[in-house]
């Protein structure tokens, strides 16, 4: 009897793939590659098909189809190209879990279609729930589908609360590390660099979502992202800065109590988490060790100078289709940051203009999300010209 788990890793050749395949790898008798995908990794795709053998893989940008088919001709591995097979191929029977690993907006339509066609989920793509929270959670309890947390701040709230899901949360506590810039004013930022933004502290992860960990904006993104996660007001929401990140996040329940769950950074541990629950696998990660951090620290985030949180919030309140906005308009502004197309604190001015110039819309269905999304990158286009 097989009792693996069928994955499916959308982004597979992204930080986040890369890692939960090092995770398949160690625990080949509990985990099966059914589907690899990526926009336009071809080379690293073919090496990932050959050695894991799924069922098969996906080239979103078609201009490799060729070059990706030819490659996996003798491995008897189905080759497919194109967005729209991305968010095909995750209704495949033989998938027991879809780990959503892409980076913004386009991992919305696929996780729609696995949640539709009635698979779990693994969820470390936030801007799912950033841009729209309320479609994806409604649709999951309708198809009784379980979405499982990849991003650290969220598995560690996940964590404290397994075991006491009949208990009432006061409020959650999400860590972040500060970034790059923690401590530094406005006038300190404005002539930043991106290989200066490009260099974490703590964590090892791909271009957008470190640049977005330098302007704040990733907890910006996970204070919506948590909100439908665990389903709690904004006022339940708290950011500290913990610029050590050992302690992942933090749980108060109505007693008073805090549950906290710690760890090296290391996005493996969550990501193992999410793809064996509701099992803790054996692992070989470093391991923590408390005589090593004698102090960890605390310190209230610096919304004045890194603006984002505080707008995220501001979304957050809004609510309708202003995550999205948010979430659009920063997309454009980091990928304008990374080809050095504007500036470190222009990326804010980018969010808040287009908070205040797109069409509010209070209760947005699926095509409202994608006009919002469409509208906001012509608008913060616009603006960096």
């Amino acid at each position: 009897m097989n009792n693996k788990k069928h994955i499916a890793i959308l982004g597979s050749t992204g930080s986040i793939g890369t890692q939960a395949l090092e995770v398949i790898a160690a625990h080949p008798q509990n985990f099966e590659v059914e589907i690899l995908t990526a926009q336009n990794n071809a080379d690293l795709l073919i090496a990932q098909a050959k050695k894991f053998k799924p069922n098969a893989v996906v080239i979103a940008n078609d201009d490799h189809y060729n070059k990706v088919k030819e490659a996996l001709r003798s491995d008897n591995v189905k080759v497919f190209a194109g967005e729209s097979a991305v968010a095909s191929v995750v209704e495949m029977d033989s998938i027991d879990l879809v780990l959503t690993a892409l980076v913004g907006f386009s991992g919305l339509q696929p996780t729609i279609k696995a949640i539709e066609a009635g698979k779990n989920i693994a969820l470390a793509n936030k801007e799912t729930l950033v841009v729209a929270g309320e479609l994806i959670t409604g649709l999951a309890r309708q198809k009784g589908v379980n979405i499982f947390p990849v991003d650290s701040e969220h598995s560690a709230i996940f964590q404290c609360i397994v075991g006491e899901f009949h208990n009432p949360i006061e409020k959650i506590i999400l860590t972040a590390s500060g970034g790059p810039f923690r401590g530094k004013k406005k006038n300190e930022l404005v002539s930043v660099t991106k290989a200066q933004a490009l260099k974490h502290p703590n964590w090892s992860m791909g271009a957008k979502v470190t640049i977005d960990s330098a302007t704040l904006m990733n907890k910006g993104l996970e204070v919506i992202e948590a909100k439908w996660l665990f389903g709690l007001k904004p006022g339940q929401i708290e950011v500290i800065v913990h610029p050590q990140s050992i302690i992942h996040s933090m749980v108060q329940f109505y007693d008073g109590s805090i549950k906290a769950q710690l760890g090296l950074p290391d996005m493996r541990l969550p990501i193992q988490f999410a793809m064996g629950f509701p099992e803790r696998l054996k692992s070989d990660f470093p391991r923590f060790d408390f005589s090593k951090y004698p102090s960890l620290t605390f310190e209230q985030p610096d919304t004045e100078t890194f603006r984002n949180l505080a707008l995220a919030f501001e979304a957050l309140d809004r609510g309708g289709n202003n995550p999205c906005v948010l979430n659009a308009a920063n997309e454009i502004a980091v990928a304008e940051f990374l080809n050095q197309k504007l500036g470190f604190l222009e990326m804010t001015d980018v969010v808040a203009g287009c908070m205040d110039k797109v069409k509010f819309i209070a209760r947005p269905s699926f095509e409202d999300y994608q006009q919002t999304d469409k509208e906001t990158r012509i608008k913060a286009k616009e603006m960096i010209r």
